[in-house]
């Protein structure tokens, strides 16, 4: 199961690499100030995704964790079904703080 999230991880970092990489490549071809230059609001763009994607896929480790925990829980002692869908909201709620993140930066962004 950890060489599962190990695997993310890496694609994720390696997604991230690439997208720099990429990034300064046009930057360097592109010259000072001409046609697809990479700007702050390339940068910012960058980071919105990143933060969204990373708070998706925190997120959806966490509810895998939590709700399967949830659903033995409360099979075995359904009065418990109000505390545990606690534990799987508070899960969710990471993907929406990545989201607001995102919208945060993304109203940054100047065309």
């Amino acid at each position: 199961m950890r060489m599962k999230y190990t695997f993310v991880f890496t694609l994720l970092i390696l997604a991230a690499v690439a997208g720099i990489a990429s990034a300064q490549n046009a930057e360097a071809e592109a010259g000072a100030g001409g046609a697809g230059t990479i700007t702050d609001a390339s940068w910012i763009a960058i980071a919105a995704g990143l933060s969204m994607a990373g708070a998706a896929i925190g997120s959806g480790i966490a509810i895998s964790a939590t709700g399967t925990a949830a659903t033995g829980a409360t099979a075995e002692k359904p009065e418990v079904f109000g505390r545990v869908l606690i534990f799987v909201a508070l899960a969710e709620a990471v993907a929406i703080y990545g989201l607001l993140i995102a919208f945060m930066l993304w109203t940054k962004i100047r065309v």
